[in-house]
């Protein structure tokens, strides 16, 4: 088998079937859900995905490790429930998989839809990130969030077309991610016996604003560039006041 689609499920929202069916190229789809109580797993069911369940959340990275230890590929594609593969980007795959030498990994750019509008500015686009590996070579790093592919040694090349990220849909769903994401990213920083203050949320959250609208051209995505500037900064603001607390504690 040459070529694993991985992921890693819950709940997984409006585009999970545009999701797998732009997979089409792969061998196999892997799924390993986290306890889906809506049509994830019927969803992914109806396109032949393997799936796998576990009972527990260890974060991001360490899920990811376990969802690569189902995978059957030479090659392991990742993506997530809110992306879908440009027919440009399959071919791109497809192309790279057959003359990639060893230590060879594969990054792709993703354009994001952000409630309306696809932002190519705010330092959003391209935001290229490595999705595609051997299996025997490389895995996620073990981050709770913002978890990374770990390939010491490893040259990258970045892949022809996009992956479309539809990370903003439903604003009730995307603030509520945004305020987990700040959990477990406090979570981790304090197990490294990191420490915040309040007076450093609010001058992080700041600096946030500054850099998303201004160095990063925001500015350029009209109104939907100042939405994603505030709220990039609430969701700076939210990470170090989560420190915070727990640090208190």
């Amino acid at each position: 088998m040459k070529l694993s689609a991985v992921l890693i499920t819950k709940n997984a929202g409006p585009e999970f079937a545009k999701c797998l069916e732009s997979l089409a190229f792969a061998d196999e789809i892997v799924i390993l859900d986290s306890g889906s109580t809506d049509d994830t797993l019927s969803v992914a069911e109806r396109f032949g995905a393997r799936i796998f369940q576990s009972d527990d959340w260890p974060g991001f990275g360490p899920q990811r490790q376990r969802a690569q230890s189902h995978a059957q590929g030479e090659w392991l594609f990742w993506i997530d429930t809110d992306e879908v593969v440009t027919p440009e980007l399959a071919s791109s795959i497809q192309r790279a998989i057959e003359q990639a030498p060893a230590k060879k990994v594969f990054q792709v750019k993703r354009l994001s839809w952000f409630f309306g509008r696809f932002i190519r500015h705010s330092g959003w686009y391209p935001d290229k990130v490595v999705r595609l590996y051997r299996r025997e070579e490389f895995g996620y790093d073990d981050a709770l969030v913002h978890e990374k592919v770990h390939c010491p040694g490893a040259s990258a090349e970045t892949l022809g077309g996009d992956l479309l990220h539809y990370t903003a849909t439903n604003f009730p769903d995307y603030m509520a991610k945004s305020v987990r994401y700040a959990e477990d990213w406090a979570e981790g920083r304090a197990r490294r016996g990191k420490k915040a203050s309040l007076f450093s949320a609010c001058t992080h959250s700041l600096g946030a604003f500054v850099r998303k609208y201004l160095l990063q051209r925001g500015f350029l995505d009209g109104r939907h560039g100042f939405l994603l500037a505030m709220i990039t900064a609430y969701y700076v603001f939210n990470k170090y006041a989560a420190l915070w607390i727990k640090t208190r504690r």
